[in-house]
């Protein structure tokens, strides 16, 4: 191998290893050495192959906010992190909407159960 061709390669494993460290130092790779590879919400287990489901939640919802005791994150799947990205923002819709309420169902299915169920 050439000499330009080694440095070349030297140069590209050194920048793989620099970005390992580096992704290292993000709060999710801390997370993940902390906390079990486990959905805080609805449990399921991940392993290497669905690790990449698995994110860090924010519990104050402020992604700058990253205590090296990992106190302010929680790991969810991408299910539990949607859903509760969701209910914070139907939560902050309603704080400040309007106090009407929408109206509630008219129609009852289960009424006239009593009656279909003594007939024979």
């Amino acid at each position: 191998m050439s000499q330009e061709k080694s440095a070349k390669l030297d140069r590209i494993v050194a920048d793989a290893r620099r970005a390992a460290d580096e992704r290292g130092e993000t709060y999710r790779e801390q997370a993940l050495k902390i906390y079990p590879w486990v959905c805080g919400r609805c449990a399921q287990t991940f392993t290497r192959a669905n690790l990449r489901e698995l994110t860090v939640h924010h519990r104050d919802h402020n992604h700058h906010n990253n205590p090296e005791n990992g106190s302010n994150w929680e790991l969810l799947c991408l299910y539990c992190h949607d859903n509760e990205h969701q209910r914070q923002l139907e939560a902050a819709a309603g704080a400040g909407g309007s106090n009407s309420l929408s109206p509630g169902a008219t129609h009852s299915p289960f009424s006239d159960l009593k009656a279909l169920l003594t007939k024979k």
